[in-house]
């Protein structure tokens, strides 16, 4: 039998991997639209006049890590809140970025539940982290960027 086939496991990369992959992807698309890591706490906007500002809020910076919110002007009707809202963590040091949930307000386990299974879980990471992966691409092709993002008042 072939090494490759004995050996297949090797080739594919694990559920593991591909969220760590998922994380550094995060990092280099958010890094390329936004550099947050090199801005100052504080509320930014991007408005690209297509009539979807986009919000980022720069919460947190600590030697290697930066806390934000990405979302946009909509407001979420049972909330009150700008929705779809990201909460989000950058590790500058290690060049990932995840996201921590994307419901305003609310902590994983309030939206998983206090005992989740780990499986749950990770699926759950894996839908998040896939979603803003998604949304800073499609943020990049309507034209946000570096250049569009102003401080607000």
């Amino acid at each position: 039998m072939s090494a490759v086939l004995d050996n297949r496991n090797s080739l594919l990369p694990g559920r593991f991997e591909f969220l760590m992959g998922l994380y550094a992807e995060n990092y280099h698309r958010l890094t390329r639209l936004f550099a947050p890591q090199q801005l100052a706490a504080g509320r930014y906007v991007s408005d690209v006049d297509d009539g979807l500002a986009v919000h980022l809020h720069v919460q947190e910076c600590h030697p290697y890590t930066l806390e934000l919110e990405l979302t946009y002007d909509f407001v979420d009707a049972h909330t009150g809140r700008r929705a779809p809202s990201a909460q989000l963590r950058m590790y500058t040091d290690a060049h990932v970025a995840e996201a921590l949930h994307c419901h305003p307000g609310r902590h994983l386990w309030q939206v998983l539940g206090p005992f989740s299974p780990a499986h749950t879980v990770f699926q759950h990471r894996l839908r998040m982290n896939g979603f803003l992966s998604r949304w800073l691409e499609y943020l990049v092709e309507q034209g946000h960027s570096i250049g569009t993002l102003e401080r607000e008042g």
